[in-house]
């Protein structure tokens, strides 16, 4: 445990005495645990990933090719039409967001399509909620799923997440879940405000 915790601060940069007990260094070896469970793909791909110039306007958006979705940038694209096609470009780039911080964190499925169905087969016990709402998902408005689409295209090739300071939570104001009163909220952004899941610290 002691060449554990004096790695971490070694990567952390660290050279003072490193406390087992110390909340931070707590912090840094549950981070340490979860960056090795990450494959080295995966990994990698967030190292190399290029960051994309990202403008919210509809202008700079209608610029952007549609082209034929794969098939997690359709999922991605699918839960921005249904989420939030009535919000503006910033909110279905917030939404788009959440939906990659759960992708990038360990507490959730590891792809765009295993966190969008997340929990889909028991009615109203999903994540999203019209994934299991009873209802069919058809798109009817093809201008509305163009423009999500080209949120998901630049999302998924790796555009820069700076509205939600890493929220991987959101709901609209007309409700009041239960776990918004704990969970640290990081931006309202039209009809949605946007939260962070509490860093939990293991206790021995």
């Amino acid at each position: 445990m002691k060449r554990i915790l004096w790695t971490v601060a070694l990567a952390a940069g660290l050279t003072g005495p490193v406390l087992a007990d110390a909340p931070v260094t707590q912090l840094m070896v549950q981070e340490a645990r979860a960056l090795r469970a990450v494959p080295g793909d995966r990994l990698a791909s967030f190292i190399t990933r290029p960051e994309i110039g990202v403008e919210y306007s509809r202008d700079w958006l209608s610029e952007q090719p549609v082209g034929k979705l794969d098939e997690q940038t359709r999922c991605l694209a699918e839960a921005l039409y249904f989420e939030a096609r009535g919000e503006s470009v910033r909110g279905q780039f917030a939404v788009a967001e959440v939906i990659l911080n759960r992708v990038d964190s360990a507490l959730f499925p590891d792809t765009v399509c295993g966190v969008i169905h997340q929990g889909t087969g028991r009615k109203y016990q999903c994540q999203f909620t019209y994934t299991c709402d009873g209802h069919p998902d058809t798109i009817a408005n093809k201008a509305a799923f163009d423009q999500v689409s080209r949120v998901a295209r630049v999302m998924v090739a790796g555009a820069p997440r700076r509205l939600t300071d890493g929220a991987t939570h959101y709901h609209t104001r007309a409700v009041n879940p239960r776990w918004a009163r704990v969970y640290p909220r990081t931006a309202t952004i039209g009809v949605h405000h946007f939260y962070r899941k509490p860093t939990q610290v293991s206790q021995n």
